[in-house]
């Protein structure tokens, strides 16, 4: 056992682990990390460095090995034995890893730059993406968006090794909810609290969710310990602080003195019945005695929509299976209805055939706020309503953004130019045009026209957008933008502040070369430009645009035409 570690039977793995080390050690590490090369963190990545750090993970005391690694892709467990269900991993890029090798040490710093600690090399190697994320996610489905990130987000190489840390990651808000697991096994004992469910969430509490704690409650004997995720917010989910708000006003909705909250810095693999093994673990550590697993618990498709990636009984069986090695007896929760003449929440499952039910989900109370529909009173509480409602105005009063796509020649600037004077006609926000060719000159100057350097200028484009609607300002943003990752991308990012209007300007090929006023089309034929969108690069169309128009025989005025019906009707103008 290293000094990062001591005996405790309360933690999992009968280890409690701190990786903060002493001030002396400290002034020692920061002198040497002056000549040490450096790693810096993303989002994610800094969610796991914390959570290893604060002894969230215990046992572990870094990042994984790859014999650790391996054995947990294999069965679940680490090589001394212990159950872990889901690779805890520092991936970098094939450029960052030409310059690390086993045995030396590697500064670890935020994307500002601040040392955070000094991580000790034992292991480097390339993994099977396609391996992982079927033995991980149970399947390689890009549409899971564990398996994008993986395939996608994640680097070529891992880097293995143990952990010293002089500084945790910065925080600015909320730093009276930021608790340790010590601190908050401290705050039990101060309370007197000895049986304790978990609740780990990503989404608004409302109504359902408060009664399935409530019933989570009384069916354990316990307080509640609130564990609401704050690393990272999934596609569409409102920001953590509008949620971290809304959690406080429904902790009032709880017997006095019978719960509290932790905001807990972490990411969701959405790997279904392992994300809740590991989340039961982490509640473990933080001293829960019982965990919520609920319905879709950890499911992708519960965040979107789209079906169910895993059963929820198989997840239930599962974290019940394991629940003892865990050391955390598991509160299955069944998804709840609402009886509207009983007044009451009930399992769907027990509910009388022929009893009148209805139900919303998060999801669908989601897309309630950001279109500016009325939320039912039965639903949720005025206090959740009013946050909601303050942090994402109805579409009359948010940014969006119109943004353009098709191929060059196709009249996306030109109907651009009209839906901007006709916005600026209406006079309700200010509208901003990001032509391609203008950001460019503006923005982009020092870009060539290779594939790589035409997708960065789209990228920019795109965070220009973002920041326009997120002041709720309006955006008409005119690129080619032939890549529909990149077009998702900055859907995502848009989409979290404002609206997103997608016009594929769908003009074909042969109408666009005819109005080639440069000659380009012509030069990219005789092969005297190369990779150029359409004819030896490929524009990959919209499945599903927002608005789909044709320029073949329309004028831009019809066109832009379409789109302002298409905003009124979404109630944005």
């Amino acid at each position: 056992m290293n000094d990062f570690q001591k005996s405790d039977p309360d933690y999992h793995g009968g280890k409690q682990v701190d990786l903060i080390v002493d001030p002396e050690r400290s002034a020692i590490l920061k002198k040497l990390s002056m000549d040490l090369p450096s790693i810096t963190l993303d989002d994610r990545q800094l969610c796991d460095f914390e959570l290893l750090t604060t002894g969230a993970f215990s046992p572990l005391t870094g990042f994984m090995t790859r014999s650790n690694y391996e054995s947990v892709m294999d069965r679940m467990k680490l090589q001394d034995g212990t159950l872990w269900p889901i690779p805890i991993c520092l991936d970098v890029s094939e450029t960052a890893a030409k310059n690390l090798e086993a045995g030396q040490s590697i500064a670890i710093r935020d994307p500002e730059g601040f040392l955070l600690a000094v991580m000790h090399v034992e292991d480097i190697w390339t993994p099977d993406k396609a391996k992982e994320a079927s033995l991980l996610f149970g399947t390689t489905d890009p549409s899971h968006p564990g398996v994008y990130h993986l395939f996608h987000r994640t680097g070529e190489v891992y880097v293995g090794g143990a952990l010293e840390v002089m500084n945790l990651p910065l925080h600015y808000d909320f730093r009276q909810l930021r608790m340790t697991p010590p601190e908050v096994r401290g705050l039990f004992k101060k309370l007197g609290w000895h049986r304790i469910v978990g609740f780990h969430t990503t989404n608004t509490m409302h109504r359902p969710e408060h009664e399935m704690a409530i019933r989570a409650m009384r069916k354990s004997r316990a307080n509640l310990l609130l564990m609401p995720g704050v690393g990272i917010s999934g596609p569409g989910d409102f920001d953590y602080y509008t949620r971290v708000r809304c959690y406080r006003h429904v902790l009032g909705y709880f017997p006095p003195e019978s719960a509290t909250m932790t905001l807990l810095p972490i990411f969701s693999r959405m790997a279904g019945p392992k994300d809740a093994l590991l989340q039961s673990i982490v509640a473990r550590n933080y001293g829960c005695t019982h965990f919520i697993v609920g319905h879709q618990h950890g499911d992708p498709g519960c965040h979107n929509g789209a079906t169910p990636f895993y059963d929820s009984g198989e997840t239930w069986n599962t974290v019940h299976t394991l629940a003892k090695e865990v050391g955390v007896a598991d509160i299955p929760c069944d998804e709840l209805v609402y009886q509207p003449f009983e007044d009451v929440f009930s399992p769907k499952d027990e509910v009388p055939e022929g009893t009148e039910v209805v139900s919303l989900t998060s999801l669908d109370i989601r897309d309630r706020i950001r279109s500016g529909r009325k939320i039912p009173r039965w639903v949720t509480f005025p206090e959740v309503v009013g946050e909601l409602k303050k942090a994402y105005p109805p579409p009359s009063k948010k940014g969006f953004t119109v943004f353009f796509t098709g191929l060059s020649g196709a009249g996306k600037s030109t109907i651009a130019r009209v839906l901007y004077a006709k916005m600026l006609e209406i006079g309700r926000r200010p509208v901003t045009l990001l032509d391609g060719d203008i950001v460019r000159q503006n923005l982009s100057n020092e870009l060539t026209f290779s594939k790589e350097h035409r997708d960065i200028n789209v990228r920019r484009i795109g965070f220009v957008a973002s920041e326009i609607t997120k002041n709720r300002g309006v955006a008409i943003c005119a690129p080619i933008a032939p890549y529909a990752v990149t077009r998702a991308e900055i859907r995502a990012n848009i989409e979290a502040c404002g609206g997103f209007i997608e016009v594929h300007v769908a003009t074909p090929l042969e109408v666009c070369e005819k109005r080639d006023r440069k000659g380009m089309y012509a030069k990219a034929r005789a092969g005297l430009i190369k990779g150029y969108t359409g004819i030896d690069d490929p524009y990959e169309i919209p499945e599903a645009p927002e608005v789909r128009v044709n320029t073949t025989d329309k004028t831009p005025d019809e066109a832009a035409q379409e789109i302002l019906i298409y905003l009124g009707q979404k109630r944005f103008i």
